[in-house]
C-alpha cells in the first residue's frame, strides 16, 4: 500500500488480495478535476496493489452518467470501479444526482452480478471531497478503498461459488 494511502476509520484490512488475471474497468466522472485526479490515481494504485494489471479507464462527464456506463461495461469485465464527486449546492440537484447515481450503480451490480466498487463522494463542500480524495494531505483515499472493495467482493464471491453449496 502506498504511503499516501490512508484508509477510513474502521476500514477492513484488504491487504493480500490477488486480482491477477482479472479484467477490471474504472469508470470515472470528470467534474471536480482535482478531486477526480486523486480518486482515479488511488483506484489505480489499489488495483495494482491487488495484482490487477492494465485496468481500462473510461471517462464520463459526471456522476449521473456512471450507471449507464457501468451497465454497458458490466458484461465485459470481471469487476468495475465507479468514481465520482457530487458536492452539495444551493438546489435539490445534489439530492437527485446522488440518488440516481447510487440507485443506478446498485441496480447494475445486482442485475449483472458484477462487483462495482463504489467510489462516489457525496460531500457538503469541496474541502470534504479533497480530504477523501487520496491527494497529498488527504485523510482518506476513497478511490483506493473502492478499487480494493471491488476485488475483495469478486474474490469472496468466486471462493464461495467455487466451494459449492454446503
Amino acid at each position: 500500500m502506498s504511503s499516501r494511502t490512508t484508509l477510513g476509520l474502521s476500514a477492513p484490512d484488504l491487504s493480500g488480495l490477488d486480482g491477477s488475471g482479472l479484467k477490471v474497468a474504472v469508470v470515472a466522472a470528470q467534474w471536480h478535476g482535482t478531486v477526480m485526479t486523486g480518486l482515479l490515481d488511488g483506484a489505480l494504485r489499489g488495483l495494482v496493489d491487488s495484482g490487477v494489471h492494465d485496468p481500462a479507464v473510461i471517462r464520463v462527464p459526471g456522476s449521473f452518467e456512471l450507471p449507464v456506463a457501468c451497465a454497458s461495461l458490466a458484461d465485459h469485465f470481471d469487476a468495475l470501479v465507479a468514481l465520482g464527486v457530487i458536492i452539495r449546492g444551493g438546489t435539490p440537484h445534489f439530492d437527485y444526482v446522488c440518488d440516481a447515481a447510487t440507485r443506478g450503480i446498485t441496480d447494475v451490480a445486482v442485475r449483472t452480478k458484477t462487483p462495482i466498487g463504489f467510489g462516489i463522494l457525496t460531500c457538503d463542500d469541496e474541502a470534504q471531497a479533497l480530504d477523501r480524495a487520496g491527494l497529498e494531505g488527504s485523510h482518506e483515499d476513497k478511490g483506493y478503498e473502492a478499487a480494493q472493495a471491488a476485488i475483495a467482493t469478486l474474490t469472496a464471491l468466486s471462493t464461495a461459488l467455487a466451494s459449492g453449496p454446503s
